[in-house]
């Protein structure tokens, strides 16, 4: 049965972000806040010395004219001073409007147009160039402020560095000392807070209206289902362009836990040594790879050493199996799992700072199979559910109230239903106002009455958990009538195969399916060295026979395991991963179908002929 949470906290909720942060930093002043890399190691600061910067650069936002709900943009990776910026925007009663640094400048210049930006925070030159590229089209931005103060100098005093925008905050604050905490005592719940453009996987990106009670009802529920907790530790690398990296940074506020912040994923792995945090929220393609790697290496060990690790783990699902099935360990099978968590589950752990309670997995269906394989070794990953356009959380699973291959249930104060077609229906606080100059895709998203329509399919059990069984729209019939769930397919694939980067499976009105597959750079780089080819490009190494050999042979176990009319008649390797560079892939790593169909046209063509 699912766990029962008072609910009574949604009638008592802070009034909005900013009033939230102010009150962290009131109730835990000297505690740690905040930790990001400096030089060779890492610095920390205290919530109050975050509040002191937070308040001079929402004063300089004042002083820059910024008035209540008005739009300022962040254009940025993650890093110490984003969350530095979207708090300063919070407590100056402005609305956030995020723009992942990986966007082109026509699409740059897009949202901040479209969102009326009056000042956008840009990184560095590469994020200054395309502002300057595009200024023509961006009338109403009347300042741009730096994080890493090297810029052409032509541009005037167009841009200004942070410390400048502190500066300026700092001289209001002598003519107005309670500048700050005056516009905060005036932000209400309804008032907009964000502007996220959803990325999405068709068309030009959306802007979604997020008041916010829609964070502060996050952060609450969090802490009301007693997750997280004042001792924890959280390792932040996601984007913070994305909705799901704002629902951790409300949690944090609402909970009052330090967070290490970095958002270079290729030292993800690396930080989580030095860090050793005690959570951290990902995106299933970093489970992925991790696994991935941690089996590619004991394959590449051979002998003795990858027979421990295959039987460690062969006793180790058996005995989670049981113990989530509430069955009992016989005593043998107990004591060879305690063996082997010495040898092997330990070294796995440690390999993720050895201090991991959970992570978090959102923004995409992670395999249940490689769920299963971590919790096997004592790492478990809770599974969760949302969207932009209800502030990222909508379900997820509890520690002590979980169940794998489910999102878990709704997070107390919400509801979830199923609507027409098994669509997937959102209510509560969290939902969106709407879109951004969209009143048409607005009405199609909201019902009368407040739900949000996901357009996700899913299934809900007796105790409310939910599985998310596709995406209602990558949902294709074959020529025999039979449909198809692509995403199952294609997450069953990577969870056999440690080499897999990306699996896209077509076949809509046609009479058997074909796959288009990519390999993990990383991944094959090991590969190569262990099979003679060391030194070789990607591009040559797919295109081997021995390759192709070696995928064959996970399609066919992949096959083995599918219906007969789901199998996979035809593959083929790309000589390229896909990447958010192409288009093919967007921010949060979710593969951009249509596109991927529409540049490999020919090739799927082929396969039918």
């Amino acid at each position: 049965m699912s766990r029962q949470v008072d609910t009574s906290f949604v009638d008592h909720l802070t009034p909005s972000f900013a009033q939230l942060f102010l009150d962290r930093v009131a109730e835990s002043g000297p505690g740690e806040a905040y930790r990001f890399p400096k030089g060779e190691g890492w610095e920390s600061v205290t919530w109050a010395q975050a509040g002191d910067r937070v308040t001079k650069l929402a004063a300089g936002l004042l002083a820059l004219g910024v008035q209540k709900e008005q739009r300022v943009g962040i254009a940025s990776s993650t890093r110490y001073e984003w969350i530095l910026a979207d708090l300063a925007v919070m407590c100056a009663g402005g609305a956030t409007t995020t723009v992942y640094p990986s966007t082109n400048a026509e699409d740059t210049a897009y949202i901040l147009s479209d969102s009326e930006c009056q000042v956008v925070f840009a990184e560095d030159d590469e994020q200054i160039k395309k502002l300057v590229e595009r200024r023509a089209e961006l009338p109403t931005v009347s300042k741009v402020v730096t994080f890493d103060p090297v810029f052409d100098s032509a541009d005037g005093d167009w841009v200004i560095s942070l410390d400048a925008l502190a500066d300026l905050g700092e001289k209001h604050l002598v003519e107005q000392p309670d500048a700050v905490t005056d516009v905060v005592s005036g932000i209400g719940p309804d008032d907009l807070a964000t502007l996220i453009y959803t990325s999405g996987t068709t068309g030009r990106p959306k802007g979604v209206r997020l008041q916010h009670k829609a964070w502060v009802y996050e952060g609450a529920a969090i802490k009301a289902q007693d997750i997280l907790h004042e001792d924890d530790l959280q390792f932040l690398w996601l984007p913070m362009a994305h909705s799901f990296g704002k629902v951790l940074l409300s949690s944090q506020l609402a909970c009052g836990f330090a967070t290490a912040i970095d958002g270079r994923v290729d030292k993800i792995v690396d930080n989580l040594g030095v860090v050793k945090p005690t959570f951290m929220g990902a995106a299933p393609r970093i489970f992925e790879k991790a696994h991935g790697r941690i089996v590619t290496m004991q394959q590449a060990e051979g002998g003795l050493k990858e027979k421990i690790f295959k039987q460690a783990f062969k006793v180790g699902l058996e005995v989670d199996r049981r113990k989530r099935a509430g069955t009992s360990v016989p005593p043998l099978l107990g004591v060879q799992h305690g063996l082997f968590d010495k040898l092997v589950f330990s070294k796995v752990r440690e390999r993720f700072g050895g201090r991991v309670r959970f992570f978090i997995s959102g923004s995409a269906a992670l395999n249940q199979e490689i769920a299963e394989w971590f919790n096997a070794a004592g790492i478990l990953i809770l599974e969760g559910y949302g969207m932009t356009e209800n502030a990222a959380g909508a379900t997820v699973n509890h520690p002590d109230d979980y169940k794998m291959g489910t999102v878990g249930p709704p997070i107390p104060g919400s509801e979830i239903k199923l609507g027409e077609g098994d669509e997937v229906m959102i209510k509560g606080p969290h939902v969106m106002e709407g879109y951004h100059n969209l009143p048409e895709e607005t009405a199609k998203a909201l019902t009368e009455d407040g739900w949000l329509r996901t357009g996700d399919k899913g299934a809900i059990d007796a105790d409310g958990f939910l599985t998310i069984t596709g995406r209602i729209k990558d949902l294709f019939k074959t020529s025999g009538g039979k449909y198809i769930a692509p995403s199952a397919i294609e997450s069953k694939f990577k969870a056999l195969c440690p080499y897999a980067s990306q699996f896209v499976v077509f076949g809509d009105e046609r009479n058997f399916c074909v796959a288009l597959i990519t390999l993990d750079e990383d991944a094959m780089a090991g590969w190569a060295a262990e099979n003679g080819m060391a030194g070789t490009s990607y591009t040559e190494v797919v295109s081997s026979d021995a390759v192709h050999t070696m995928v064959g042979q996970y399609v066919d176990q992949l096959n083995e395991k599918l219906n007969r009319w789901e199998t996979i008649k035809k593959w083929e390797l790309l000589d390229h991963d896909l990447s958010i560079e192409s288009g093919e892939l967007t921010p949060s790593m979710k593969v951009k179908r249509n596109v991927v169909q529409e540049n490999n046209k020919d090739r799927i063509e082929s396969f039918y002929n």
